[in-house]
């Protein structure tokens, strides 16, 4: 049977604060509410009610929990809330909702450690910050009860009343699981079952390319040979955000026309070739820039440029460009592999280029590419 919702809201009864309960009438249901310290029926405004100084949100989630979806939203304090517009926004960018509960005695400790575990397995930074926002967000949804007690079935509740509920992307899902299965296989050896969490079904979606001539125009849009240097190596060598930030002038082998890209995703090296052309726009940028310690540094000698710089020197690009798309970096990255599955390059090649661990991952750009696509007729020409 499909669970009920209830709504709580912050309401005045009789000049007196309390806490609303609305919901459709279902006797099980009411009983359960009765069950709460405080509840009482309301005759004049037709729902049930806690005083507010009687109200434990722990023990309404304990009680209600099982047998129906509580919409506690509007009870939030201050800036404490289940999803302000805020984490809204960010939910767009799959960062992790917020709630109002705050984690029992000991659970930041045991997030610590589990912090620490993955430190120890050597994890990237990167994986550790989003485990670790991922699984905080899970253990503020379940915080009403016992780290011990956590069951399968508080994941699939989490997926449903978070992430679903709030559009949330698949790769936070994935995430998520991920954050969780481990914290517990590893950390608190709990009653979860954890081989039994399931990820949720592949998305299978095709990458964003864009045309040789788009390309050209982004790259040409600059004023700054700077800005050309970076987004022309990210064109002419696939590379990802975080793999262009991180180069040293160290890592151009000029005379071999080669591009050492050192502990990349997965903490994999990899080499792409250089062409002539990108060479010697490097040593021009080179010369006037003189940069010390990263090839592309900020304001400070030094000091490394920012990706928030570089997102802003693409978003410019492409305004200057005149073109209507919402473009990202990584963009360019499939667009280079794109062309050069279209120039011939065999599907091996490719995937040592791109640093992929899976031949599967780099085939997805053999659905998007225009000689394969422009070879088929289609039927409506012998109509």
């Amino acid at each position: 049977m499909e669970k009920q919702k209830i709504i709580l809201a912050n309401e005045m009864h009789q000049n007196t604060p309390v806490v609303s309960l609305v919901f459709e009438k279902d006797a099980a249901l009411i009983a359960r509410v009765k069950s709460l310290t405080g509840a009482t029926w309301s005759q004049s405004r037709k729902f049930w009610f806690v005083p507010k100084d009687q109200f434990n949100l722990a023990k309404t989630f304990d009680v209600l929990q099982p047998v129906a979806y509580l919409d506690y939203s509007a009870i939030k304090e201050n800036k404490k809330s289940v999803i302000t517009q805020a984490d809204k926004l960010h939910q767009q960018h799959s960062k992790p909702p917020v709630f109002a509960v705050e984690l029992p005695p000991g659970t930041e400790s045991k997030i610590e450690e589990f912090g620490k575990w993955m430190s120890h397995k050597r994890y990237s930074q990167a994986t550790i910050k989003t485990y670790h926002g991922a699984l905080k967000s899970f253990l503020l949804f379940t915080a009403y009860k016992p780290l011990a007690e956590i069951t399968n079935q508080d994941m699939v509740n989490y997926v449903n009343d978070v992430i679903i509920r709030n559009n949330l992307s698949f790769a936070y899902q994935n995430q998520t699981v991920n954050a969780v299965k481990l914290f517990f296989r590893e950390v608190m050896h709990a009653k979860i079952e954890t081989e039994k969490i399931e990820r949720p079904r592949p998305e299978h979606k095709l990458p964003n390319v864009l045309s040789k001539a788009e390309v050209k125009a982004i790259l040409d849009a600059p004023g700054n040979i700077k800005h050309e240097a970076m987004l022309s190596l990210i064109y002419a060598c696939g590379l990802r955000r975080s793999e262009l930030l991180n180069l040293k002038p160290e890592h151009i082998d000029s005379k071999r026309h080669l591009l050492m890209i050192k502990n990349a995703k997965g903490r994999k090296d990899r080499v792409a070739p250089i062409p002539e052309k990108l060479i010697e726009l490097l040593r021009n940028y080179y010369k006037k820039f003189r940069p010390q310690t990263w090839l592309f540094e900020g304001q400070k000698k030094g000091e490394q440029y920012t990706a928030t710089s570089l997102q802003q020197v693409l978003k410019d690009s492409i305004k200057k460009a005149g073109i209507n798309k919402p473009v990202t970096l990584h963009w360019l990255r499939h667009s280079y592999a794109t062309h050069l599955l279209e120039s011939g390059t065999d599907l091996r090649y490719i995937q040592e280029l791109l640093g992929h661990k899976s031949s599967k991952t780099t085939e997805i750009y053999t659905h998007v590419t225009d000689k394969s696509l422009q070879k088929i007729k289609s039927p409506f020409d012998d109509l």
